[in-house]
């Protein structure tokens, strides 16, 4: 349990080459994230002003009136 087995070595070491390895890996992906997070507030802002700007649709309404009566032979001869 105290020791690390090979499995655990590998992980680290990946992790390890991953961080360190190759010069500017991390301040890229740092510079791509902050890209990420501008260009989210950017459409949040854009989100903002386009709702204040647009005034509410007019809700329109449906005068729903019942159907009229379909009546059969039979009972339009009975009527008459």
């Amino acid at each position: 349990m105290g020791s690390l087995s090979i499995v655990h070595w590998i992980i680290i070491i990946a992790v390890a080459l991953l961080l360190f390895g190759g010069r500017g890996k991390i301040s890229s992906l740092m510079g791509d994230f902050a890209e990420g997070i501008k260009a989210f507030k950017k459409g949040m802002a854009d989100d903002e002003k386009t709702a204040a700007v647009t005034p509410p649709a007019e809700q329109k309404t449906i005068d729903h009136q019942p159907p009229e009566r379909v009546t059969s032979q039979a009972e339009s001869q009975k009527a008459s």
